[in-house]
């Protein structure tokens, strides 16, 4: 999520380690437009993964309320980047 402060954010996995990457971004920089390529790519991935779920309509409650919280966090960054982007 994009905003005007520095922050922790997560431009991706290590290719030769396999675990997520962190960086403190800035507005503007290449760090930030990584993170953001990272957070969208991740939102869509997830968006698949729930609306195959939805569409099977044999989900539980449980596995239901398990895609809440990234669900969520997937949200949550997406409206801080558009919030940015319009900034």
């Amino acid at each position: 999520m994009s905003t005007n402060a520095s922050r922790l954010r997560s431009p991706g996995v290590d290719p030769e380690t396999g675990k997520e990457a962190f960086a403190v971004t800035r507005p503007g920089g290449r760090l930030e437009e990584l993170a953001d390529a990272h957070a969208l790519k991740a939102a869509a991935v997830l968006v698949t993964i729930v609306g195959a779920v939805l569409e099977v309509g044999k989900a539980s409650d449980a596995e239901l309320a398990a895609c809440v919280t990234p669900l969520h966090a997937a949200l949550e960054e997406c409206v801080g980047i558009i919030a940015t982007d319009r900034a």
